[in-house]
């Protein structure tokens, strides 16, 4: 989309235009409930309720957007097939859409896709291609399959009914909690955002509308400190479905016009708290869908606009999806651990003689640290020579005051333990 065409969009009818998406979604898209929580209330000190888009049909917002599209398009252009690019949650929504319209769907998806992802995708019915190693290298490919084959492409972000069909979450948001002061949404492409942002200036302008990125994805943070769309060099971020290193014209012009303020997230932030969703509340979020939750620690210490704001917040952060894989969560759950103080490894090395493993077993026995996992290796100890052994230990504990007392009785019994995390 040009900066002309993107001009006009944002000059377009939004109320109106928001209603037809909400007729259009009726009976297809979830109401997603907007809850409630005491466990991130206590630990920000702000009302929270959660938008839960990742308990929405596919798991993720992106229906609301392609369903939006492909509903509006007429029977000559869904004759001609329908192609997109995704990193997962735009293709299931396109995918599911074109089925129940009764189109023929191309998703093109990054080859490091997880395959959860494709999967779901290939169950709607959707052609998958694997190509690129960005979503920016998928997305190219899909526009050329468009031109080269005349199917109608259906973009993820970079277009005004698909951002309409986001913007329903706003105003499903603004229905069950007129109270609320502030909402944060995940920044990856800009179509939840400007979606987002567009509908609640529209309908409550009075209410702030923040971002949120992963440092490490910083192409909005360039983009408004120069006034313009700037791609950047370097996305390095564990959730996928913001990893794009090139804003949208469209989606740019809405937020700049729209957005309050922008926070920045780190990638233990994102981690936490997946973590703490499934132990605290019981829901699967996807990393992406976490950008918001890890938002809500940023926003005294980042945001002026939000620190400066009298009276209470009522803040909502959009949880924007729950599709990750087993794999994720498992090492999401291992490293969220580890960063608490709830897992440590230590490793020491003892005299190949019996008796050391009993000595150190004692020692963890009598301070309650849990044995996970145990290995007792001659051939890795430095003295292995001298009938050495290198015995590498990992325990659960409670927090870094119990990991302190393990490592300091390891050493007042004469042993010398590294901790490796």
């Amino acid at each position: 989309m040009d900066i002309s065409d993107a001009e006009a969009y944002a000059a377009s009818d939004h109320k109106s235009d928001l209603e037809v998406a909400v007729g259009r979604l009726e009976g297809t898209v979830r109401h997603t409930p907007t809850v409630f929580s005491k466990t991130l209330t206590d630990r920000v000190g702000f009302d929270v309720a959660m938008k839960l888009e990742n308990l929405q049909e596919t798991g993720s917002f992106k229906i609301r957007g392609a369903y939006n599209k492909i509903a509006g398009l007429s029977p000559q252009d869904l004759s001609r097939g329908l192609v997109t690019a995704s990193a997962g949650n735009h293709a299931q929504g396109v995918a599911y859409a074109s089925r129940e319209r009764g189109a023929k769907a191309t998703i093109v998806m990054p080859q490091s896709t997880p395959p959860l992802k494709v999967d779901a995708t290939k169950s709607y019915g959707a052609d998958v291609v694997l190509f690129g190693e960005t979503f920016d290298e998928s997305e190219a490919y899909a526009r050329e399959l468009a031109s080269e084959q005349g199917m109608v492409l259906v973009h993820p972000f970079d277009d005004y009914q698909v951002l309409c069909g986001q913007g329903t979450i706003a105003l499903e948001i603004l229905q069950d909690r007129p109270d609320i002061t502030d909402v944060v949404v995940p920044l990856g492409g800009g179509g939840l955002g400007s979606g987002i942002a567009m509908a609640i200036k529209t309908f409550r302008p009075d209410v702030r509308v923040i971002g949120a990125i992963p440092s490490q994805s910083p192409a909005w943070k360039m983009s408004f400190a120069a006034g313009h769309v700037v791609a950047a060099e370097k996305v390095n971020t564990s959730a996928e479905g913001v990893a794009v290193k090139r804003p949208g014209d469209l989606t740019f012009a809405l937020l700049e016009t729209y957005l309050d303020d922008l926070v920045e997230v780190s990638e233990t932030g994102i981690s936490q708290m997946i973590l703490l969703m499934l132990e605290k509340h019981k829901l699967v979020v996807e990393a992406a869908g976490a950008v918001s939750l890890a938002a809500l620690e940023q926003l005294g210490r980042q945001s002026q606009v939000f620190s400066k704001a009298k009276g209470a917040h009522v803040v909502v952060p959009v949880v924007s999806g729950g599709n990750i894989d087993t794999v994720t969560i498992g090492a999401v759950i291992q490293g969220g651990m580890i960063s608490r103080g709830r897992i440590m490894q230590f490793a020491v090395e003892l005299p190949d003689v019996p008796g050391q493993l009993v000595k150190v077993a004692t020692i963890l026995a009598r301070l309650r640290a849990n044995v996970i996992e145990l290995n007792h290796d001659q051939f890795k100890a430095a003295g292995h020579y001298r009938n050495g052994v290198l015995l590498e230990v990992t325990v659960e504990t409670n927090g870094s005051e119990h990991i302190k007392r393990i490592l300091s009785s390891l050493e007042e019994e004469g042993l010398h333990p590294r901790q490796i995390y």
